[in-house]
C-alpha cells in the first residue's frame, strides 16, 4: 500500500512519533512533506512523549492526531493511553500507526520476538481497536476500516493500524547527513582500545553490532560487553546498576543520542549518585540512524550542560579522534564519574552484521566475567 494513500484515508494533518525501520516509508514521506514542523510533524523523545504531545494537539484543535512508533514503544504509551486518553478519563481520540517487528512466523531479532507476540493483544487489552495492514491489504479494505474507526474516534476512543513488514511503499528517498567527520564504528574501535578489559554496556542498535564485530576482528572475547539489543534508552541505568555492585571495576556505557533522549531522567539518577567507577559516553549524530537516519533534537541541545546540571562532575564534548583518545585516557584514570559526548557522522557499513551469539549467551558470559 502506498503510504500517501494510507494517510489520505486517515485524514489527519498532525503526526508525531519515534522513527522505526518498519515504517521507513512513512517516516521518509513525512520528512519529505513536512520536515520537522510544529504544526504538522514532530519527532519526540519517546512514545509516551509523542502520545502526550498529540493529546495537547487534540485539546487545542479538537482534531484527531496520528502517533507512529515501532511496537517496542507500546510499553512507553501504556500509561498515557490508560490514564489520559481512555474514554473513562479524558476520552482523547488518537490514531496509532505501529510497525510490527517480530510478527509471529516472520524471522526477526530476539529482542522483537516476545514484543511481536503481544503487539496486538497489548493494544486491545487497553481498549484500542486494531487492524493489521499487510502487503496484500487493499486500499478499499483500509477505507472500510477507517469508516468504522471514525465512529470509534467520535466516541473519544483510540484506534491503531499495525503495519506488517513491507506493507507500506514510498517512491522517493531522503538522504540524512550532518557535517560531523568521525564515523561511529571508528569511534567505538577507539573506545574498545582504550577500555582494555573493562566491562562495557552498549546501547541498542548499530553501536552494539559494531562493537561485536570489532571484538571479532580483534580476536577478542565478547565477555567484556553487555549488548543492550532491546530496551532502548536504558543502557546507562544498566551500567549504573553494574557500577554500584562492582565498585572496583571501571564500568563504561556506550550510549547514543536518541537512546539518551528517550529516558533522559536516567542521567539525573546517574548524576545524583555519582558512581566514581562509571564513564558515560554519548555518541551523538543527531539521528535515529539505526532505523533510517531521521533526526533527533540532540543537535539543538547541549548534552554536556545537561550532564553537569544533572550532577556529573566531569563532562566534555569532542569532535576529533585526538581529543577523544585524550579524554578516554583521562576518564579511565579518574576516580570520578565522567561523561564524554562524541560528535559523529550519520551512516554505517552496508555489510554490518549482527551478533552471532544469543542474548542469553551474551548475558551469561558477561555475568561470568563480572564474577571473576
Amino acid at each position: 500500500m502506498k503510504v500517501e494513500k494510507l494517510l489520505e484515508i486517515i485524514g489527519s494533518d498532525f503526526y508525531t512519533g519515534v522513527p522505526d525501520s518498519q515504517l521507513k516509508a512513512l517516516c521518509d514521506y513525512l520528512m519529505n512533506t513536512y520536515g520537522i514542523d510544529k504544526h504538522h510533524h514532530v519527532i519526540a523523545a519517546n512514545e509516551g512523549n509523542c502520545t502526550a504531545l498529540a493529546a495537547g494537539y487534540h485539546l487545542a484543535t479538537g482534531k484527531v492526531p496520528v502517533v507512529y512508533m515501532q511496537n517496542s514503544g507500546e510499553g512507553n504509551i501504556i500509561n498515557p493511553v490508560a490514564s489520559l486518553l481512555n474514554d473513562k478519563v479524558y476520552a482523547i481520540p488518537m490514531v496509532f500507526i505501529i510497525g510490527w517487528r517480530g510478527e509471529p512466523g516472520v524471522h526477526d531479532e530476539p529482542q522483537h520476538i516476545y514484543q511481536g507476540e503481544v503487539t496486538i493483544k497489548l493494544m486491545e487489552d487497553m481498549g484500542v481497536k486494531t487492524f493489521a495492514i499487510g502487503k496484500d491489504t487493499t486500499d478499499e479494505e483500509v477505507e472500510k476500516v477507517m469508516e468504522d474507526y471514525r465512529k470509534i474516534l467520535a466516541e473519544g476512543k483510540d484506534v491503531a493500524f499495525v503495519i506488517r513488514k513491507g506493507a507500506l511503499e514510498y517512491g522517493e528517498k531522503v538522504i540524512y547527513k550532518n557535517d560531523n567527520e568521525m564515523v561511529r564504528e571508528d569511534i567505538i574501535r577507539h573506545i574498545a582500545q582504550a577500555t582494555g578489559e573493562d566491562p562495557i554496556v552498549s546501547t541498542t542498535g548499530k553501536a552494539s553490532r559494531e562493537l561485536f564485530e570489532i571484538r571479532e576482528a580483534n580476536g577478542q572475547s565478547h565477555k567484556y560487553d553487555f549488548l543492550t539489543v532491546g530496551s532502548m534508552g536504558h543502557s546507562s541505568s544498566i551500567a549504573l546498576g553494574v557500577a554500584f555492585n562492582k565498585p572496583d571495576r571501571k564500568i563504561w556505557c556506550v550510549d547514543g543520542d536518541g537512546a539518551a533522549l528517550m529516558h533522559l531522567g536516567a542521567m539525573a539518577v546517574v548524576g545524583a549518585n555519582k558512581p566514581e567507577n562509571m564513564v558515560h559516553i554519548v555518541i551523538n549524530n543527531g539521528a535515529h540512524e539505526t532505523v533510517g537516519g531521521m533526526p533527533t533534537v540532540a543537535t539543538a541541545m547541549d548534552i554536556v550542560a545537561v550532564a553537569k546540571a544533572c550532577g556529573y562532575p566531569n563532562a566534555v564534548c569532542v569532535d576529533t579522534f585526538e581529543a577523544l583518545d585524550k579524554e578516554l585516557e583521562i576518564a579511565k584514570n579518574r576516580n570520578e564519574l565522567s561523561l564524554i559526548e562524541v560528535k559523529c557522522s550519520i551512516g554505517a557499513r552496508a555489510d554490518l552484521g549482527r551478533p552471532t551469539t544469543t542474548a542469553l549467551e551474551n548475558k551469561q558470559n558477561f555475568m561470568n566475567y563480572l564474577a571473576e
